[in-house]
């Protein structure tokens, strides 16, 4: 017989301070994913954080959510993002999953939305019939070295052995793209790089339509779901370590040091988001220039951008130090009860770390 338990802001941070999350064959939340969504600000007190699900007693799965909401008409929408799903090998066909997911969407009234999904979840989320895909997000992936020794065992398991010449031909092969970019210095202008976000940039982003404000952004800066470090905690299968893991506010000014662009950038085991981008269109060559610097002196691997206008700003750049791109695509599935609250036309103007997005 399966019985679910739900966990709100207060429910979920006495479950942690406790230890009592840890007394499982496997963890349902990280110690700093929990402290994290305790403080996000748009979750209200009694919102569903977590959902349990017991099988004879023992956990057997978990679905996490993460609160948001949109300002429609001048009334506070309140929906959530589906953040976290896993059932237990042990708990396979018994509509584990199904009966944690119909528990969060009781708990949200049918308001939910996921992005970011696997195929297994997607698969599921199409099986339940209750979800539609809408507002797609067109994108590109930037590659900048090569990681032959990475991706191609990945994708092909049988080459492990190959490995050493892979890692072989990606040194030499990043020797002379070295070399390429050697060309790009440090740029003549006026930048900051911060650790958060100043009164400056609240100001300069003010101008500018957002789903997510200064002092939001600055709480999930300070606390991250990914954490810096080799660690490894194989009780949680979700987002918990990495190597390096690091988010930079940037200021771009112009020549006559007027603030002109500001952005989060978040890097990960070599791999760069934009999650916020804040720049009119005509400003946004000094933010490339910048983002070229930044990515040849951190040996960035990949950059993976929805920012459309800046999209199409870095295929005029003659100095973006790319060596190839692919197009990528940012899928939405929204409960069809949600959409039934969105007026006509609604656009949700999602930025690329809108959601949960930012934090992984």
């Amino acid at each position: 017989m399966t019985e679910l338990k739900t966990f709100n802001k207060k429910e979920l941070e006495d479950f942690v301070s406790s230890g009592d999350f840890r007394n499982f064959d496997f963890l349902p939340i990280s110690e700093h994913r929990a402290k994290s969504q305790i403080k996000n600000l748009k979750a209200l007190d009694n919102q569903t954080l977590l959902v349990l699900a017991f099988y004879d007693g023992k956990l057997a799965g978990y679905v996490g959510c993460f609160p948001d909401n949109y300002l429609i008409d001048g009334e506070i929408f309140h929906y959530a993002w589906l953040s976290t799903l896993f059932v237990s090998e042990e708990y396979r066909g018994k509509r584990i999953a199904k009966a944690l997911l119909n528990k969060m969407f009781e708990e949200y009234d049918g308001n939910i939305i996921a992005t970011e999904f696997t195929k297994e979840a997607e698969a599921l989320y199409n099986m339940l019939g209750v979800f539609e895909y809408v507002y797609p997000k067109a994108g590109k992936r930037y590659y900048f070295r090569s990681d032959a020794a990475y991706i191609i065992p990945e994708k092909k398991p049988e080459t492990k052995a190959a490995k050493p010449l892979f890692q072989i031909t990606d040194a030499v092969a990043n020797s002379l793209i070295t070399l390429k970019n050697s060309a790009i210095k440090k740029p003549g202008f006026r930048f900051e790089i911060l650790d958060h976000i100043d009164t400056e940039s609240l100001e300069f982003m003010s101008e500018f339509r957002s789903r997510r404000n200064a002092d939001e952004i600055n709480v999930f800066i300070k606390n991250p779901w990914v954490l810096e470090g080799k660690k490894k905690d194989d009780q949680y299968l979700f987002s918990s370590y990495a190597e390096v893991f690091k988010y930079v506010w940037v200021k771009i000014y112009d020549d006559n040091s007027n603030l002109a662009a500001c952005s989060l950038l978040q890097l990960r085991d070599g791999n760069l988001k934009i999650p916020y981008l804040f720049s009119e269109a005509s400003d946004l060559d000094g933010f490339i220039d910048f983002l070229s610097y930044y990515i040849v002196s951190n040996k960035v691997k990949t950059l993976t951008s929805y920012q459309k206008e800046l999209n199409s700003r870095i295929e005029q750049s003659k100095i973006f130090p790319k060596i190839y791109e692919r197009n990528f695509e940012r899928r939405y599935l929204f409960h069809k009860q949600l959409i039934q609250h969105l007026p006509e036309g609604f656009d949700p103007e999602y930025q690329d770390g809108d959601g949960d997005c930012m934090m992984t």
